[in-house]
């Protein structure tokens, strides 16, 4: 096991939380005085900033590195150049990653909150249209959720913050916007965009290229999610036989098996309930590039794909195999970090998807989606409004 999960499992346990790999999953201290004294933390910002009947709310895992930070600041930034009729805020849904980044752990102390503290303040403001985004990449665990908890406790006013009058004032007004990988065609989106972007072109011509994404552990109902890194693969692989695309937690995709796919073989993949046959020619270059495919470049990009200390890392895997390999890169054109020059130049660069402009158009699609279901009377309803069973 990798030094950062051990790290991760201890950190878990102190705070008597289930922790995925990088950061917690439960919802931000919603016991005692801190949750009431955070909630009119969101409230003041959300009443002092709004400008608007209409909101979308960004919803990320979260992260502890300030690369991370200013991307999501970027991904904000355009948020609000494209829909200017609408307000935008962002939070995390990881309560580890909102408490480490409120200490300051290694980075500037930043705070962030999570969709619950959000979602009770839009509501409180009075709010009329409600677009909660997803800066997921599947329709795995995190992002269900955020529409299945956060945003269904919200429209069951599960608290009795609001009126009824409230209520019924946004049925059908609320959405949630879907991830980067919704559906199959949204993966073979993808990959046509990741095929075109200038540094993976490159990558792509001189050698293998890897994409790392996060996965969801099998054995959960995340049929839906977990096959898009498959569908990815294929989309990308008829483009070129050089992409190969592996997970962090998701089985019979790790480092290992992606090494064994460029050495060439038949291999099936069980996903959920479903089965998935792939025939891979042997591979014979020498030569590959990571990339991480993942919303931000955080604690995976960094250590479980590019760390040379670690012998488990997809970088020491993938040189000890005989193949030379990088994990970073010295020509991405728009780093979102503002220390983004010095690191270049000194260390080479791990770009997040969210940092690259035609990645995020993909995202602003989906919340464009999700504003037209509006429009068109398809938003959510509220049980306060819902017809009365005969």
């Amino acid at each position: 096991m990798k030094k950062i999960k051990l790290w991760m499992m201890a950190l878990a346990a102190i705070v008597l939380t289930a922790g995925m790999t990088a950061c917690s999953s439960d919802d931000e201290g919603n016991t005692g005085s801190n949750y009431d004294k955070y909630q009119k933390e969101v409230n003041n910002t959300v009443n002092t900033q709004k400008k608007h009947n209409k909101v979308i709310l960004l919803v990320a895992f979260g992260s502890t590195w300030g690369q991370a930070y200013d991307t999501f600041d970027k991904v904000v930034e355009e948020y609000k150049a494209k829909f200017s009729g609408w307000d935008v805020f962002l939070s995390f849904s990881s309560a580890i990653c909102i408490n480490q980044a409120r200490a300051g752990e290694n980075v500037e102390p930043r705070d962030y909150y999570d969709p619950e503290h959000w979602l009770t303040a839009i509501g409180l403001a009075g709010y009329q249209e409600i677009i909660v985004q997803s800066l997921q990449v599947i329709p795995g665990e995190e992002y269900r959720r955020v529409r299945d908890s956060y945003v269904k406790d919200f429209m069951n006013n599960r608290n009795g913050d609001f009126t009824d009058a409230y209520m019924k004032s946004i049925d059908k007004k609320v959405m949630v916007g879907t991830p980067l990988m919704a559906e199959e065609t949204d993966a073979q989106a993808l990959a046509q965009v990741l095929n075109n972007e200038s540094d993976v072109k490159t990558a792509v011509q001189n050698g293998i290229v890897a994409f790392m994404g996060h996965g969801n552990p099998e054995g959960y109902d995340y049929y839906g999610g977990n096959i898009r890194y498959l569908q990815l693969e294929d989309a990308l692989r008829a483009l070129s036989t050089q992409y190969y695309v592996g997970t962090v937690d998701m089985d019979e995709t790790y480092a290992t098996d992606v090494l064994n796919h460029i050495g060439g073989g038949s291999f099936t993949y069980h996903v959920g309930d479903k089965t998935k046959t792939v025939n891979y020619p042997q591979n014979n270059s020498t030569k590959a590039q990571l990339f991480v495919l993942m919303s931000i470049a955080g604690d995976h990009a960094h250590n479980d794909m590019a760390d040379p200390d670690d012998d488990e890392s997809w970088y020491s895997m993938f040189n000890n195999a005989g193949i030379e390999t990088k994990a970073y890169e010295f020509n991405f054109p728009t780093p979102c970090w503002k220390n983004h020059q010095a690191e270049i130049q000194t260390n080479g660069y791990i770009p997040g998807l969210a940092e690259r402009n035609a990645v995020r158009l993909l995202w602003m699609k989906h919340t464009q989606d999700a504003i037209d279901a509006i429009a068109k009377g398809e938003g959510l309803s509220t049980p306060t409004t819902a017809p009365d069973e005969e």
